[in-house]
């Protein structure tokens, strides 16, 4: 199924890092604790990525100089939407530490090998 969606990477006075707000429309009514436990059993198995649980949100200071992706949640009930915040250092977690990552995983090693 189709879901809107709005994606706005934010502009910071900072040398490391990104942060992300992404609105989704929800298509059936969930409790926040719902949606924060959907997100922690997919990404159970993904070291590099954390997984924050309701009432708080990622910083980039959180992520810089790692190879982490942080996301946390903020539910808007009224209009049913999911509000989605991300953080990460897009310098570390960049090209080469993509590249490194999925060079990991294709060759069965830890997928955070050699990127701590």
């Amino acid at each position: 199924a189709e879901t809107d969606f709005i994606f706005t990477p934010h502009l910071l006075p900072t040398n490391r890092g990104i942060l992300s707000t992404i609105y989704v429309r929800l298509t059936a009514r969930r409790r926040l604790s719902e949606v924060v436990a959907l997100f922690q059993e997919f990404y159970a198995r993904a070291p590099l990525v954390r997984v924050y649980g309701a009432g708080s949100l990622p910083e980039v200071q959180g992520v810089a100089r790692t190879q982490y992706f942080d996301v946390g949640f903020a539910l808007d009930e009224a209009n049913g939407r999911l509000i989605v915040i991300s953080a990460l250092d897009n310098l570390g977690k960049g090209a080469a530490g993509q590249a490194a990552q999925n060079m990991n995983l294709m060759f069965g090693f830890p997928e955070a090998t050699a990127l701590a």
